[in-house]
């Protein structure tokens, strides 16, 4: 009997929750499960762990603050870094006629 190996594959969040939730239900063995969703046990136990071990965190979202972290407007900021550029060459230039900045730089 020659064992051939099956490629790796991904699986949808969806598809997860809903072997982790027959997992946990406890209707059925891991064993059985593995069976009827053609997933090694091992994978269903670690998949029903994640979702024990991150349920709390589903009502925890709602209490947390909204980000204080502004939201960031790169137009405007492209924009300023333009005008800033502008102003920095126009004294650059004006110091530089004056004698006060060499021409060095």
């Amino acid at each position: 009997m020659i064992l051939t190996r099956r490629p790796r594959r991904n699986h949808t969040a969806a598809f997860k929750s809903k072997v982790a939730l027959a997992a946990i239900r406890g209707e059925q063995t891991l064993g059985e499960l593995a069976q009827q969703f053609d997933v090694h046990a091992n994978q269903i136990k670690q998949w029903r762990d994640q979702l024990l071990a991150g349920a709390g965190d589903i009502f925890e979202r709602d209490k947390k603050p909204p980000s204080s972290e502004p939201v960031v407007d790169v137009k405007t900021l492209h924009a300023k870094i333009g005008e800033l550029t502008l102003e920095n060459d126009f004294l650059e230039g004006a110091l530089t006629k004056a004698g006060l900045l060499s021409a060095k730089r």
